[in-house]
């Protein structure tokens, strides 16, 4: 298991740290021991099979789910022990889901405006020019005044990616934005999430999109069965894996 890149004292630019991270449902131990940190403008991918525990690793980094042991330090700082700052700390850490998680009785725009309001204090009008800007960015903009229901899947990921941009987030968390879409618009959720890592966004993207990780990670983490099993740049992971777990998966998907 690789605990390459811990940084519990924050002497470097590392956002995000993970220390020996668990997380149990009853007295199944889904992910354990995961040591990681994350460090601006860098674009981490977790790949690994389905049940290897990574989607339950961001909803603990997002506190989405309680940790049942180890620590998240955000800029140094446990998150685990100041609770009361949670909806601030996840404008700071956004995340996209699975399944957009939109608002189904609100607008796209009124989608991207609820949260400004609401965690960060802004008023209508400046949470709407906000809104209409990162809604032009993703190339939503004509579909402000739709309704959810309205749009197609990869028009509700990109809303749901204007969405988390519009908090202003220091992260963006990345739970298999494309596994809900139809094959056709899975190009155009990767294309703005490319725009993004050339923007300097720091991204943890849990992805079955191999060619995707390979071509934009600074790093790629192999999960399997809970644990890191193997983090290193795309190019050993893809092409000269260490571990032999490691190994059978690249060769199962490629």
């Amino acid at each position: 298991m690789s605990n390459n890149n811990i940084n519990t004292n924050n002497s470097s630019n590392a956002i995000l740290d993970i220390i020996n991270l668990e997380k149990r449902f009853g007295n199944n131990l889904v992910i354990r021991d995961i040591s990681m940190s994350v460090f601006e403008g860098e674009v981490v991918s977790i790949i690994g099979s389905s049940g290897a525990g990574k989607s339950t690793l961001l909803r603990c980094i997002n506190l989405l789910e309680e940790p049942t042991g180890g620590d998240i330090l955000f800029h140094g700082k446990s998150i685990l022990t100041d609770r009361k700052s949670v909806s601030s700390y996840r404008a700071k850490v956004g995340m996209v889901f699975q399944q957009f998680n939109l608002f189904n009785n609100m607008t796209v725009l009124q989608n991207c405006v609820v949260g400004q309001m609401k965690v960060l204090g802004r008023s209508r009008a400046e949470a709407e020019e906000t809104a209409k800007m990162y809604l032009d960015r993703v190339g939503m903009y004509a579909f402000a005044d739709a309704l959810p229901r309205q749009i197609s899947g990869g028009q509700k990921q990109r809303a749901a990616i204007a969405r988390t941009l519009c908090m202003n987030p220091e992260v963006i968390l990345f739970d298999e934005p494309t596994s809900a879409l139809d094959p056709e618009m899975v190009g155009e959720v990767l294309s703005v999430m490319r725009s993004l890592v050339k923007g300097g966004m720091t991204m943890l993207v849990v992805t079955h999109e191999m060619g995707f990780a390979r071509e934009v990670s600074s790093r790629v983490i192999f999960m399997d069965s809970g644990i890191i099993e193997e983090s290193d740049t795309p190019d050993v992971i893809f092409t000269s894996p260490k571990k032999e777990r490691t190994r059978a998966f690249i060769s199962s998907i490629l």
